[in-house]
């Protein structure tokens, strides 16, 4: 008679793929390194196959590992959505959920909308994550994450998706080069626009708002942030997209710039959350959601 794999022992599987590494994946998962090493080995008896190729320097998974590690993560995350499921059924207004957050928010909209949900949802206890959406993406596919707080459009594969209200882009120019108080978006050099690398969902997002192609968006800040943007654009070395939110936090408070909205078009990118869609904490997430929409819309309140 054959025995089923064991969730401790898929755990441990998935732990090893994240880390590539046995003394960490040990040391995330709780146990000593030979108790997870001798779980994996079980687990490939039980399959009779091997899933990890060993050497002392490093840790290689076989085709049929990879394959066994994405269907594990699907599998734990089912038995933790079993959990939620018991929890919500008590009181979805109480808990923890594990909220990630992309850099072109978090800063601007978490200090408006964390206090105002603490009041709205006095129970619920959020854990915030600022990683880049990708990264972000990835979280909330493994089941580290419970929702994410992003830009959409962005592809996070199986997700439910929430629009909360959408986020106006301006220009900003250095200090007394602005055309005016608006500008027609043809009239916008992209030679001289600095933007954040390829990969950041504002810089897609903000070309796509702004019907702009970026081909010829200059390309020296990359790994960088609005934050560093801006000294640049003050000091006479291009001009650059923001987001409303960003501008309304006070992003550009003592830096020479002006900004500039668009005459022709209303640029934005819509606010939203997501989920898996398997979550059964909705109801929550979509509470959590309100809550956000409310505060973003009445900040003083």
């Amino acid at each position: 008679m054959s025995f089923p794999p064991t969730l401790k022992q898929l755990r441990y599987l998935v732990a090893l793929h994240k880390t590539n590494h046995f003394g960490k994946a040990a040391d995330a998962s709780h146990v000593t390194q030979s108790t997870l090493s001798a779980g994996i080995q079980e687990l490939e008896s039980l399959l009779g196959t091997q899933l990890v190729e060993r050497t002392k320097r490093s840790v290689m998974f076989t085709a049929l590992g990879e394959e066994m590690v994405r269907r594990a993560q699907d599998i734990l995350n089912d038995v933790d959505d079993l959990t939620d499921l018991a929890s919500a059924a008590k009181d979805p207004m109480r808990g923890v959920v594990r909220m990630g957050v992309i850099p072109t928010i978090a800063p601007y909209l978490l200090p408006r909308v964390v206090p105002a949900i603490s009041k709205t949802l006095p129970d619920l206890e959020l854990h915030l994550r600022e990683e880049k959406s990708a990264d972000l993406c990835d979280l909330l596919r493994a089941g580290e994450l419970d929702v994410v707080l992003y830009a959409l459009p962005f592809d996070c594969g199986d997700a439910h998706e929430m629009p909360l209200f959408p986020d106006r882009f301006v220009a900003a120019f250095p200090k007394g080069e602005a055309p005016g108080d608006s500008i027609h978006s043809s009239e916008l050099d992209e030679e001289r626009l600095l933007l954040l690398e390829e990969g950041h969902c504002l810089r897609d997002h903000a070309l796509a708002a702004c019907q702009l192609l970026g081909r010829r968006a200059r390309r020296e800040l990359a790994n960088t942030s609005l934050a560093t943007i801006l000294p640049m654009v003050s000091a006479g070395h291009g001009i650059t997209l923001l987001p409303g939110m960003a501008v309304e936090a006070g992003i550009t408070e003592n830096i020479d710039v002006d900004i500039v909205t668009f005459s022709d078009i209303i640029p934005t990118r819509m606010i939203g959350l997501i989920w898996r869609k398997t979550n059964p904490r909705a109801p929550t997430f979509e509470a959590l959601g309100n809550a956000i929409r409310s505060a973003a819309a009445h900040p003083t309140a």
